[in-house]
């Protein structure tokens, strides 16, 4: 009888042991889980274009004999970007979008950009709105990514599959999951209404983007690793980085679209009041 008992008390310590570990083993999967909002944070862009990856086939840059000239740059007329057309992964077809939208910049029009005309910028795009923060709310099913321009969201969902058959919106279908101190986004079901970059690159709906966040700098940066697919449009997938630095500030209330009436933006425009 006390043999038993003996042997029931150390199958239930060893149980004990068991669960004991396993919520050891969550513990520590939670605490590598990176936080990306405590304390107020938010994130301003770094880079007003990507950054190249080693290895990589080159992202879109600047037409070098067309410089470009950043706004509030003493002394000088700031300019559009013009793309160069020498980038030997984008097809034709692109390319000759992006012509037109060069040919217009070159005629002394308005080179377009999502932020100026008050559009979703779509993925990759979103990473390439500056000068305002964006900022994140993280829960176990979603992660929210706010830009706040003009309150435009992103929703990642979190440890559940891609739908069989997305429809293609603005944002796409965003899911996600912890890989240790990083966030891994997975999106697809993108529209082709967006452009990749500020150079007006565009794609099809069969972009395919993942993207791999985490702190780095000791958490006063945060690093972004972008892996781009669209076989429609370029002949190889390719990455690029963009990274933030860390501010602390609340997310204000802003708008982009009132009072802007130049009509070469698109920027969507009230006829009447809507009460």
């Amino acid at each position: 009888m006390f043999a038993t008992a003996g042997k029931r008390l150390l199958a239930s310590a060893a149980c004990s042991g068991l669960l004991c570990a396993g919520l050891a083993a969550e513990a520590a999967a939670q605490a590598s889980i990176p936080d990306f909002s405590s304390n107020s944070s938010a994130w301003i862009a770094i880079n007003r274009d990507f950054l190249a990856v080693p290895g990589s086939p080159p992202p879109v840059s600047n037409d070098p004999a067309h410089p470009y000239v950043l706004n509030g740059i003493r002394g000088q007329q700031p300019t559009y970007r013009v793309a160069d057309l020498t980038n030997p992964n984008i097809k034709p077809w692109a390319k000759e979008r992006m012509k037109q939208a060069n040919d217009i910049v070159l005629a002394g029009g308005i080179g377009y950009t999502a932020r100026s005309s008050c559009m979703p910028a779509g993925v990759p795009g979103f990473m390439m709105f500056v000068v305002e923060p964006i900022f994140f709310v993280q829960s176990p099913k979603e992660v929210l990514m706010i830009f706040q321009g003009d309150m435009q969201v992103r929703h990642i969902y979190l440890d559940v599959p891609h739908s069989e058959a997305p429809r293609p919106s603005w944002y796409g279908e965003s899911v996600g999951h912890y890989e240790g101190d990083t966030l891994v986004i997975d999106t697809v079901g993108l529209n082709d209404r967006t452009t990749i970059d500020n150079f007006r690159t565009p794609h099809t709906d069969k972009l395919h983007v993942v993207e791999r966040w985490r702190l780095v700098d000791g958490g006063k940066q945060l690093e972004v690793l972008i892996r781009i697919d669209d076989p429609d449009t370029f002949y190889q997938t390719w990455s690029v980085i963009q990274r933030y630095r860390r501010i602390q500030q609340a997310l204000p209330e802003e708008v982009c679209a009132e009072n802007n009436t130049h009509v070469e933006y698109h920027i969507p425009i009230a006829a009447k009041a809507d009460f």
